[in-house]
C-alpha cells in the first residue's frame, strides 16, 4: 500500500505539480542510515545539516548541488592497512556513502565546514521579492484603479489626474 492518491489535496492547490515525486521519494524511504545527520534551523531563513562523518579526511569527502539536490559522497580509501595497523576490533565504519537533500527553489548553500569529525553544511532560504506577500488595496468602483505601492505607479496616477 505505497501508491497515494493525493487528487484531493490537488484539487484546492496550485503550484505543487513536484508533490507526487517527492511522496514517492520520501515513501522509499532509506534503506540505510550511515552516516548519521542532524538538520538544525538556526535561525528563521537559516539552516545548517550536521554529518557525522568520523575518520573521513576533507580530501575524501565531496558536497555538491545540482538542480536543487544536495549530494554528499565519501570516498573510504583503506590507508590502515598500509601505516602497517592491526584492529582487534573496528567499531568506526569507514565505508563509502552518497546521501542526497532535495532543497527547495528558494534554499541557497552558504558554505561547508568540516571540524572535529562533524561536517556542517550551511543553508540559507532568500525569498525572492515577488513571493513576499504584498498588501494590495481594493477600489471602489469600475472605472477606479486600485491603489498599488510604488513612486513609478503613484507617479503615472498624479499625471493622469493633473
Amino acid at each position: 500500500m505505497r501508491a497515494f492518491d493525493l487528487t484531493p489535496f490537488l484539487r484546492s492547490s496550485v503550484g505543487f505539480e513536484n508533490i507526487n515525486r517527492l511522496v514517492d521519494l520520501a515513501s522509499r524511504g532509506e534503506s540505510e542510515s550511515f552516516p548519521p545527520y542532524n538538520i538544525e534551523k538556526l535561525a528563521e531563513n537559516r539552516y545548517c545539516i550536521s554529518m557525522a562523518v568520523a575518520g573521513f579526511s576533507k580530501d575524501e569527502l565531496d558536497v555538491t548541488v545540482q538542480e536543487n539536490v544536495l549530494t554528499i559522497t565519501g570516498r573510504a580509501t583503506e590507508t590502515a592497512n598500509k601505516e602497517g595497523r592491526e584492529y582487534l576490533h573496528r567499531g568506526i565504519a569507514k565505508r563509502s556513502f552518497e546521501r542526497r537533500f532535495q532543497l527547495a527553489d528558494t534554499i541557497k548553500i552558504v558554505g561547508a565546514d568540516y571540524k572535529d569529525g562533524l561536517l556542517n553544511i550551511e543553508l540559507d532560504r532568500v525569498v525572492p521579492e515577488q513571493e513576499k506577500p504584498r498588501k494590495i488595496e481594493i477600489g471602489g468602483a469600475k472605472d477606479e484603479q486600485p491603489k498599488i505601492e510604488g513612486d513609478v505607479v503613484d507617479a503615472k496616477l498624479k499625471q493622469q489626474a493633473a
